[in-house]
């Protein structure tokens, strides 16, 4: 049994009752007081997120690798200047519409025939019909050199004299070539002297061409002519000389 006696502590009841809640300002008050531990119906607001530059000097802000920089504007000006040449030359192919030019043989003449053992001695007359089918192009041979093979050894050379052709234009040229006891082999004696009728030559020609169109030129170039398997048929009454049996229009391909 507790002691009557004894005092009493705590605090005075007010006399005054406790104020009703704060009003719910905030919107989903009931899910937010369900499912939160704050003292009031509804969790505060998010604090908002502010941005603070860097103005402080001693931290400057990162600059871009400068090589890095200067590789992208090298292959940006690469990629400009292959597009600007692509675009120049696909516009003068199609202004000039440039085509090779064309050789024709004629006729092909041999004389002076001599064999030995192992060398020839001959004379060839040839003569080519050169076309130069362009309309706005015009080709100069600034050095020409031609030779006579037979299969694939060479019998004679020669040197063209520079000309110029203008557009749509047929130009004759005469090479002469000569052979005084040229060493060719045991093997091209047999063949030539085995042949019946007729002996087949090769002939072919490098020349040095600029070309010219109005105040456009282009550089230099080579220009390689092959023509193969002349047909020459040899006269009954000596085996001396011969012409060409057919006319023959040469292969090309310049570089």
């Amino acid at each position: 049994m507790e002691n009557q006696s004894r005092p009493a502590t705590g605090y005075p009841a007010s006399a005054y009752p406790h104020p009703p809640p704060p009003p719910n300002t905030y919107p989903n008050s009931a899910a937010a007081t369900a499912a939160t531990a704050y003292p009031y119906t509804a969790p505060p607001p998010p604090h908002p997120t502010y941005y603070y530059p860097n103005n402080n000097p001693h931290y400057p802000q990162p600059y871009p690798d400068p090589r890095a920089t200067f590789a992208r504007r090298l292959f940006a000006i690469l990629i400009a200047s292959f597009l600007i040449a692509l675009t120049v030359a696909l516009a003068l192919w199609l202004i000039l519409r440039p085509r090779l030019p064309d050789f024709r043989v004629d006729s092909l003449a041999l004389s002076n025939l001599n064999l030995s053992s192992s060398s020839i001695t001959a004379n060839w007359a040839i003569n080519f019909t050169v076309v130069n089918p362009n309309k706005k192009i015009t080709f100069y041979y600034d050095q020409v050199q031609a030779a006579v093979y037979y299969n694939d050894v060479s019998l004679s050379e020669t040197t063209v004299p520079p000309f110029v052709q203008p557009t749509r234009n047929q130009t004759p040229v005469r090479a002469t070539f000569a052979a005084a006891e040229a060493y060719v082999g045991k093997s091209v004696v047999e063949g030539i002297n085995g042949s019946h009728g007729s002996l087949n030559f090769n002939v072919r020609v490098l020349a040095r061409v600029r070309l010219k169109a109005g105040w456009w030129r282009a550089r230099q170039r080579f220009l390689r002519v092959y023509c193969g398997d002349l047909a020459v048929g040899m006269n009954s009454s000596s085996s001396a000389g011969g012409t060409l049996i057919v006319v023959y229009v040469a292969a090309f391909s310049p570089t």
